[in-house]
């Protein structure tokens, strides 16, 4: 299992910078204060990281999220972190009316996608490292041939934080990020100064950024390129606001012959294939932004723009051609963009 290290701390005169390595991501805190300052809250907030994914990873069987995959039909009683995620997440599926669903937990598995892979950040023993476009060495026969079917019906028993899952294991990986995300940004708001945390395309700003006009933010390229680290497509300016980031241009390879990808569509069993290439979405909430961007990108290119306008939400997307759509809700936080069609 991996665990949350500090890596590197940074300190000018106006900032502070502490990165670390947690949930198969990288992950960036910032705060505009002095180390002296700012030193326990980093800390606190750098501890989030570790207490979630040691609650909710998928990739070590002893974790409490794996005690109860492993019977996801009996109660189990689950750390606080982990309940809340679970509890979390069937919010979600009720809220996305099913797009978001984090049963897919074996269909991933059945892709080869059963452990940290080298994509994610580092090589996995046992296993040849695998990147962008190469087979997967663990996919099993039949991968591609499951969708989860019906609504998703756990029990939960806040008093206990106790959860019966139902019918399926479930995955916790990407709503779990946006709760850490959530809260570590608490944590860093006791400070009352400007503070950024960012992991792996979720990330949440508080106050007008170092310079008093809002956090920028650029919105990564999704689509494949010989550049390491891509121009952006788009570059937002945010303020007390969330963002999160779906997107298939890193955790993708090849099962049968045929390229796959980590986001799920759990109407299929199979990876999305809705014409996009990457979902953004601005909301007050990481988990909540994490949440939307994975159930529109589900939901595809034919219906992204409106749910955007029936819902109200912020989003910017990359079709399969690379061209560029935005939500009316999202016009508001664009300073520029590469190849919007208006």
């Amino acid at each position: 299992m991996t665990t949350a290290t500090t890596t590197a701390t940074t300190t000018t005169a106006a900032t502070t910078t502490v990165r670390l390595r947690a949930m198969a991501t990288d992950v960036t805190l910032t705060v505009v204060a002095a180390a002296e300052q700012a030193g326990p809250a980093l800390d606190r907030a750098a501890a989030v990281f570790t207490r979630i994914e040691a609650a909710c990873t998928r990739f070590d069987p002893t974790s409490p999220l794996m005690t109860a995959n492993a019977a996801p039909q009996g109660w189990h009683v689950l750390p606080p972190e982990c309940f809340e995620a679970v509890a979390e997440a069937w919010h979600a599926h009720q809220l996305t009316e099913g797009l978001f669903d984090p049963r897919v937990l074996d269909t991933l598995v059945r892709l080869g996608y059963d452990q940290t892979l080298a994509f994610a950040g580092g090589a996995v023993a046992g296993r040849p490292p695998l990147t962008s476009d190469e087979p997967a060495t663990g996919a099993r026969p039949g991968a591609l041939d499951r969708p989860v079917a019906g609504p998703w019906r756990p029990d939960l028993d806040a008093a206990r934080h106790a959860v019966r899952l139902g019918d399926r294991a479930i995955d916790l990986g990407g709503i779990g990020k946006g709760l850490a995300v959530r809260r570590a940004a608490t944590e860093l708001a006791t400070l009352g100064v400007p503070f950024l945390v960012e992991a792996g395309g979720d990330l949440a700003v508080g106050g007008d950024g170092p310079d008093g006009e809002g956090w920028l933010v650029g919105v990564e390229d999704p689509l494949p390129g010989t550049d390491h680290r891509p121009d952006p497509v788009a570059v937002l300016r945010l303020a007390d606001l969330s963002c999160a980031t779906s997107s298939v241009r890193v955790r993708r390879w090849q099962v049968d012959g045929r390229p796959v990808h980590h986001l799920i569509d759990p109407r299929t069993g199979d990876s999305s294939r809705t014409g996009l290439q990457s979902v953004t979405v601005v909301a007050s909430d990481a988990a909540t932004a994490e949440v939307w961007s994975k159930a529109l990108f589900v939901l595809g290119r034919a219906g992204i723009e409106a749910a955007c306008r029936v819902r109200g939400l912020a989003a910017l997307w990359v079709r399969d051609d690379g061209s560029v759509g935005i939500s009316s809700a999202m016009r508001s936080h664009v300073v520029w963009d590469a190849r919007h069609d208006a």
